[in-house]
C-alpha cells in the first residue's frame, strides 16, 4: 500500500505495473471489472461513495482481495479517470479546419463532465494522466498540426480548452442544485440584480463563442521576424 509519508508523487504509476499480483489464489475479477464498478458507483452517488469496500461489496468480494490487483483508492481513482476519458474515443473528430475540430474535442469534453459529474473533482489529479488521456492529448495535437504557431501555444491552447470546459461543467453542475437559500441584505447590488427580470435569455452559443475567441487568439501564428 502507499507509504503515508512519501506521498502520491512516488508512488509508482499504476501503468507500469501488473495487473495483479502474482500471489495469492485465482482471481475472480479482473482490473477491468473493479474499475467498472467503481465509476458505476461514482456516476450513482459521487465520488465520496467510492471505497475500495464499497466497491467489492458491488462485486460480492472482500475489500483485501482488491488489493491483489490495487495498491490503493488512488490507483483506483486514476484508473477511473483513464477509463472515463477513453470514452472520446468513441466519436473521433472529423477531418477540417483545427478551430472547428477543436470546438468539436470540447464539446466531447463537457458531454463527458456531464456523463460523469465525478471527474471534475478529480481532474487536478496529474497522476491520472494514463494512456487514453495521453492519447486525446495525442489527438488534440494532431489536429493543431497545419497551425504554424509554436508548439507551447499548441499545449496552452489544450489547456485552457480544458479549463473553459470545467468551468462550464462546474456552473451547470452548480446551476441544477440552485442558490442557497439566503438574506442578501448586506449584499444590495446582487439583491437589485437578481430582482430584475432577465433582459432575454442566456446566449445559447456561449461555450462556442467563448472558447473560439480563446482559441483564435492562442493559436494565431507569429508574425514574421523584422529584417
Amino acid at each position: 500500500m502507499t507509504d503515508a509519508t512519501t506521498g502520491s508523487a512516488a508512488r509508482q504509476p499504476i501503468w507500469t505495473r501488473p495487473h495483479r499480483g502474482t500471489r495469492g489464489p485465482a482471481p475472480t475479477h479482473s482490473r477491468d471489472d473493479i474499475v467498472t464498478a467503481a465509476i458505476a458507483l461514482a456516476d450513482a452517488e459521487g465520488l465520496g461513495a467510492v471505497s475500495m469496500r464499497a466497491v467489492a461489496t458491488a462485486l460480492g468480494t472482500g475489500a483485501g482481495s482488491l488489493y491483489r490487483y490495487l495498491s490503493s483508492r488512488d490507483d483506483l481513482l486514476d484508473l477511473m479517470t483513464d477509463r472515463a476519458v477513453g470514452e472520446l474515443r468513441s466519436h473521433p473528430p472529423a477531418d477540417g479546419e483545427p478551430l472547428d475540430a477543436m470546438l468539436g474535442q470540447a464539446r466531447r469534453q463537457l458531454a463527458l463532465y456531464q456523463r460523469h459529474p465525478w471527474l471534475l473533482d478529480v481532474a487536478h489529479r496529474t497522476s491520472g494522466m494514463g494512456p487514453e488521456t495521453l492519447a486525446w492529448f495525442d489527438d488534440c495535437l494532431r489536429i493543431l498540426t497545419p497551425l504554424r504557431c509554436p508548439v507551447a501555444a499548441k499545449f496552452e491552447a489544450i489547456a485552457m480548452m480544458t479549463g473553459v470546459v470545467t468551468l462550464f461543467a462546474r456552473n451547470a453542475a452548480a446551476a441544477a442544485t440552485g442558490l442557497p437559500a439566503l438574506d442578501l441584505a448586506a449584499y444590495p447590488h446582487l439583491a437589485a440584480a437578481l430582482a430584475q427580470p432577465p433582459a432575454r435569455a442566456p446566449r445559447a452559443d456561449l461555450f462556442e463563442r467563448t472558447l473560439r475567441s480563446l482559441l483564435a487568439g492562442l493559436l494565431a501564428a507569429d508574425p514574421p521576424t523584422a529584417t
